[in-house]
Order: C-alpha cells, then sequence, then structure tokens
C-alpha cells in the first residue's frame, strides 16, 4: 500500500464520506469547504491529481468531481476498522480496570458497614438505570454470517453474531455502519421505536431485512440481563444473636447470604428522596430471613448509576445506628470511589 501522508489521508477520507452520503461525485470546492481542511483549491486538486494517479480516486467523466476507487474504499475500510479495533480494545482494557477496582472498594465498603453494625451487610455495584448506544460496528466474518461489535454507554461491549441471506459488499457495509451510527447513537431501548425504524429501513432501502436482523441483535444486548455482582461481609454476626442462631435457622441464613441469589429481592430502586427501606420479619421478600429485619438504601453515582447497600440482621436491630450508617455511606458513596480512581 502506498504511503499517503496525513495531507491526502484527509482528502481521501473526505472524498469517501461525501460520496457514501450523496452518490455524487466530490469536487474540489467541496472539500474546501471542510473545517478541518485549511487548503487552498488549487493545493486540494493537485492532492486530488496524486491519489488519482495513485488509484484511490477515479474522475467517472471530464469535469466531473471524484469517487472512490476500489482501492480508496479498501484504504479507508482497514482504516476505520483498525481505529475501531483500537477503540474498542482500549474499552475493554478500561471496563477491566474499572472492575477490578470497584471489586475492592465495594468489598471493603460491605467489611467496614458489618464491622460497624455487628450485623450481616450487603452492597451492589453501581450500574446504569439505562443503557444506550454509544456506537455499532458490522464486519463480515463469514459470506452468509455478520459479527456486530455494541458499544453501549459506560464502555460496556457486546458482540452478536448475525445470520445473513447474501453477502455485502465494502461500500453497502460502509453505508450499513454510517447509517446506523448515525440513526442510533444515543437512543435507549424506547427510543428505537417504530418510527426510527421505518426510517432506517428506508434509507437501507434493499438490506432492511439485514436492518433487521441488527436492531433485533442491538435490543438484546441493551436488554441482556447481566449478572448481579452483591458483596456481603458479616455472615457469622448473625451467631451473636440467639434467636437467629438456633443450627437450622442459621444454616438457611447463611445458606442465602452465600448463594446471594435470592437477594437480588432486596434490591430495588427505593425512594427517589431518602432510598432507605425497612422489612420488618415477615415483611421481608426472603422466605429465610423471615425472623430478621433487613434495612436497604440506595446510593447514587453520577446522573444515572445506582446500587443498593443493606443490613440484615435481628428484629431488635439497633435500627437508629443501622440507618445513620446507611444514609451516611449513601452520600460519601461517590467521594469513596473517586478516592480509590
Amino acid at each position: 500500500m502506498d504511503n499517503l501522508d496525513e495531507r491526502k489521508v484527509k482528502i481521501l477520507n473526505t472524498i469517501i464520506r461525501n460520496y457514501l452520503e450523496t452518490g455524487e461525485p466530490v469536487g474540489s470546492r467541496t472539500i474546501s469547504k471542510c473545517e478541518d481542511i485549511s487548503l487552498s483549491s488549487a493545493t486540494i486538486r493537485n492532492e486530488m491529481s496524486d491519489l488519482e494517479e495513485m488509484g484511490y480516486i477515479i474522475q467517472p467523466h471530464t469535469s466531473a468531481g471524484r469517487i472512490p476507487s476500489d482501492k480508496g474504499y479498501r484504504f479507508y475500510v482497514d482504516q476505520l476498522m483498525q481505529e475501531k479495533d483500537k477503540e474498542i480494545q482500549e474499552m475493554k482494557e478500561l471496563v477491566i480496570e474499572q472492575t477490578e477496582k470497584t471489586d475492592q472498594v465495594l468489598k471493603t465498603v460491605a467489611k467496614l458497614l458489618a464491622n460497624n453494625t455487628n450485623y450481616t451487610s450487603l452492597i451492589t455495584a453501581p450500574a446504569r438505570r439505562k443503557n444506550s448506544v454509544k456506537f455499532i460496528q458490522l464486519s463480515m466474518v463469514e459470506e452468509d454470517q455478520l459479527l456486530a461489535v455494541v458499544v453501549l454507554d459506560g464502555n460496556i461491549v457486546r458482540n452478536k453474531m448475525i445470520d445473513i441471506e447474501e453477502p455485502l459488499d465494502n461500500e453497502q457495509m460502509l453505508k450499513l455502519n454510517m447509517l446506523l451510527n448515525t440513526s442510533l447513537n444515543g437512543l435507549s431501548p424506547e427510543e428505537i421505536n417504530l418510527n426510527v425504524i421505518a426510517q432506517i429501513k428506508a434509507k437501507a432501502r434493499i438490506h432492511s431485512e439485514v436492518i433487521n436482523s441488527v436492531l433485533d441483535a442491538v435490543s438484546e444486548t441493551i436488554n441482556e440481563d447481566r449478572d448481579l455482582e452483591i458483596y456481603t461481609s458479616g455472615a457469622t454476626n448473625i451467631f451473636k444473636y440467639p434467636e437467629l442462631s438456633d443450627s437450622s435457622k442459621a444454616a438457611e441464613l447463611l445458606t442465602t447470604i452465600e448463594e446471594k441469589h435470592e437477594l437480588e429481592a432486596l434490591i430495588s430502586a427505593g425512594d427517589e428522596d431518602m432510598g432507605i427501606k425497612v422489612y420488618i420479619g415477615d415483611e421481608s421478600p426472603i422466605e429465610n430471613m423471615k425472623d430478621c429485619s433487613i434495612v436497604t438504601a440506595t446510593y447514587k453515582i453520577g446522573e444515572d448509576m445506582t446500587g443498593t447497600v443493606g443490613i440484615i440482621g435481628p428484629k431488635r436491630m439497633d435500627y437508629e445506628n443501622v440507618v445513620d450508617n446507611l444514609k451516611q455511606l449513601k452520600t460519601r458513596m461517590k467521594d469513596i470511589f473517586d478516592k480509590d480512581g
């Protein structure tokens, strides 16, 4: 592949993007209006002439602008894929780093809460209330299969394989990628309604079936259930209270706390103002905890990241101390995460 300098790359990319959008040959005057290209029309024409000689663009007829050649499309696709692969890899590395950090922070918080109250504590990892599309990348894997990489807010990366009836060429792939990203960027599942889908299909024309499959995959990735991370500490504190330390009751309680999946019943958005909920005895949503009291609170990080923190103890628990601890923790969670970042 020829060594293209930065100026030629900018001009080639501008020609391709304009042609993909309009379907019309692109002239030097159009290119000169682009904000990131501060060149005269004469200089642009010289660069276009070089690009034509190198085989990246062609002139369909005399006095017309230029359109990309197959070689030009190949350069654009390879460059685009390289950039997006790097971006997605960086996102994955960031997610791993953030996950490790979050894991340590939450384990520490759960332990401190259990020590401060002498009860059992639980805390969930913060999660977004809404997932919206940040970026979509379609790539051909086989003649009848596409790989859809969907990046959601919070740099959550999901992959889906999509079966298609016929292969797509480079130009068709580029157009679909641009169409999907332009139409879906920033939208949540609720916002990807029938009107949005109809508009995308109209623009996709003969590829509306592919769009159907892609939109189904996007919907699945956004709504895909993720394992809820619940951290617990102080489970053995229940033995300090005679009414809970009966061998059969204690065994059931310990199993529920250790297996964690039943604890999901305690996870809720809570009250918007206070975020504090108190379950006493039979009010508990967990059958094995009908002899306990449970106090939960919702904490918030940023605009839409929320999690749940809770205390499990006997009905005669020190409610004032527990509620005070949870209220203080609610207000400090953002600072705790910032401090450990």
